[in-house]
């Protein structure tokens, strides 16, 4: 092969893999799109569960195999995890009302997603009582994207 055959031939596969580099990257952004859009709308609801009292809403929030990992307290792992989280916050704590402010999303968007984010919690008379950061992994499952693992923790000082 001459010296211009071979030239022409790395040409070819440098502008393939640019190209497809190019298509993949577009495709994981658009990924990350529908991610987004799916934890923008059971965000929306989560907080529906505590006014209403509702916990199958809070419920089918997360995957079966979640885990709730609330601060000074042990990890909530399991199907009946968002159960009881939800009664220890309804019942207990007098969680009615709450907003999320995501401030980033990332990850591969194929299996997992990580939202990072801000949020407020609200009483019975939507008095702020509480707020701080927050990270999800959220996992895509059959269902849709449902949180995997919901680690919070509170700004207030202990």
């Amino acid at each position: 092969m001459n010296r211009n055959k071979i030239f022409t031939l790395i040409r070819i596969i440098i502008a393939a893999a640019f190209l497809y580099n190019c298509s993949a990257t577009s495709t994981e952004q658009s990924n990350l799109e529908e991610a987004r859009k799916a934890i923008e709308a059971s965000n929306e609801v989560y907080f529906t569960s505590f006014a209403k009292g509702d916990s199958s809403i809070f419920i089918d929030r997360y995957a079966k195999d979640c885990c709730i990992l609330a601060p000074n307290a042990p990890a909530l792992c399991g199907e009946s995890a968002p159960l009881h989280f939800f009664k220890i916050a309804h019942d207990e704590i007098g969680l009615r009302n709450g907003k999320f402010i995501i401030t980033q999303i990332y990850g591969d968007s194929k299996e997992f997603v990580t939202e990072e984010g801000v949020w407020q919690s609200f009483d019975k008379n939507n008095v702020m009582f509480d707020q701080g950061k927050y990270l999800v992994l959220w996992k895509k499952t059959p269902e849709g994207w449902k949180m995997f693992r919901d680690s919070f923790s509170s700004d207030k000082a202990l």
